[in-house]
């Protein structure tokens, strides 16, 4: 059986360009390209589908662009490009409840761990917060503290701030 790689290609957005990694099927990841620790996520990537990760532009690459173009103009709320996601059926649950964050709303932690029905893991649901593969597509950046306080972001509190903002528009 022929092994069919995993293809990449970078994004240029108006918060500087992201690295996309897809297939024929769907996207695996998308980061920002100076997200701390992203050369572990793609090697985590590549020994959990032990698959290599070679340059190229599959649909679901070309489509999560003309999304992200859309996005930033203003002119979607929400992204239908089919993600492969990678992780523990607790991770899952939490990126679910994340998608259903409406634009211009925030969550907190405690919030979210109380909505998946696990109220005492809001540090659980920080982790699994901050595992998310797919920068702005789950919209983990919608997850704030008790507090109030933004929260760490990764990548980065300026960005953060900016999609916030947006949003909000």
């Amino acid at each position: 059986m022929k092994m069919i790689p995993l293809n990449t290609s970078w994004i240029d957005t108006p918060l500087g360009p992201m690295l996309a990694v897809g297939d024929d099927r769907a996207l695996y990841l998308l980061e920002f390209i100076d997200r701390r620790g992203l050369e572990k996520e793609i090697e985590r990537l590549r020994k959990k589908t032990k698959l290599p990760i070679v340059p190229g532009r599959p649909n679901p690459i070309k489509q999560i662009e003309d999304e992200l173009e859309e996005y930033f103009s203003g002119r979607i709320q929400e992204f239908k490009t089919p993600l492969f996601l990678l992780g523990s059926p607790f991770q899952k649950s939490v990126w679910e409840e994340l998608q259903k964050i409406p634009r211009g709303e925030t969550r907190s932690y405690a919030e979210i761990a109380k909505a998946i029905g696990k109220p005492s893991a809001f540090r659980a649901v920080a982790l699994a917060n901050g595992a998310n593969q797919f920068a702005i597509v789950i919209p983990c950046h919608r997850v704030i503290n008790s507090n109030g306080d933004l929260g760490g972001y990764g990548g980065g509190i300026k960005r953060k701030e900016w999609l916030l903002k947006h949003e909000r528009k």
